[in-house]
């Protein structure tokens, strides 16, 4: 990668996104690119893309990404499940039907560890990602699929006007492209920079072989004096003598 994209990649990510295999991936392809990572909560997923503080984020859809001025790129879907208190009846099930627990769900929106704080304090159940609960481990707190319930999605969002070529490049290793594949940045940015210099390459020798011409012509002329070849009378090559009457 150039030194004008090699700069440190900043990289927010909701709880229960596991980010460390791209994270692993980039620091084999780009070791001279350093990448800062954060964890926010959901609240703070698109905050952090308005005020700079990253420049890739992995959020949790939907977002609203024309309002934003966002990309967003879908990755994966993840499994809800509810949470209640140790103890409580659901662990009875392999999975709840959402109509089961409805009357006992809270509304929260601030972070999800908090949301498990009040849940583990008895304020009532909640419905959250699987990978969310399952990355906070509260031994205290037990969860079942729930359904009819739509599944969570995580995507990739960035700013539209910040294209630069490292996030190109780290959305390219995100999207599992490899580090020759033609729809990655830096290998469209070497093809373009190939095919000029064969571009050029090919215009330098073309204008070297019409000189090389050019310059043969002028030996011939050169060596005839100038002038073109005498002619006999009835136009072929002779001595140029005249006949007499």
């Amino acid at each position: 990668m150039q030194s004008e994209s090699a700069q440190a990649l900043n990289v927010a990510f909701v709880a229960g996104v596991a980010p460390g295999k791209w994270f692993h991936r980039w620091e084999e392809r780009f070791p001279d690119v350093p990448l800062a990572s954060q964890m926010v909560d959901d609240g703070e997923q698109l905050a952090v893309l308005r005020d700079g503080r990253a420049d890739v984020a992995f959020v949790r859809l939907p977002v609203d990404k024309d309002r934003e001025g966002l990309h967003v790129i879908p990755l994966y879907e993840e499994l809800p499940v509810v949470v209640a208190p140790k103890g409580h009846e659901i662990q009875a099930f392999e999975e709840i039907p959402l109509a089961e627990v409805a009357d006992e769900l809270f509304e929260y929106d601030g972070g999800p560890s908090e949301r498990l704080d009040l849940v583990e304090g008895g304020a009532g159940l909640a419905i959250m990602p699987m990978s969310v609960v399952r990355h906070f481990n509260r031994k205290d707190l037990r969860y079942r699929p729930v359904t009819g319930v739509e599944p969570y999605g995580v995507g990739i969002a960035w700013r539209r006007d910040n294209e630069s070529t490292t996030i190109q490049e780290f959305i390219g290793v995100v999207r599992g492209r490899g580090a020759n594949s033609s729809r990655q940045e830096s290998v469209q940015r070497d093809q373009q920079e190939a095919a000029k210099q064969r571009r050029e390459d090919r215009a330098a020798a073309q204008s070297k072989a019409a000189r090389a011409r050019n310059d043969a012509s002028r030996a011939a002329k050169a060596a005839r004096g100038g002038k073109p070849a005498a002619r006999g009378a009835k136009g072929r090559p002779g001595s140029g003598k005249r006949r007499g009457r």
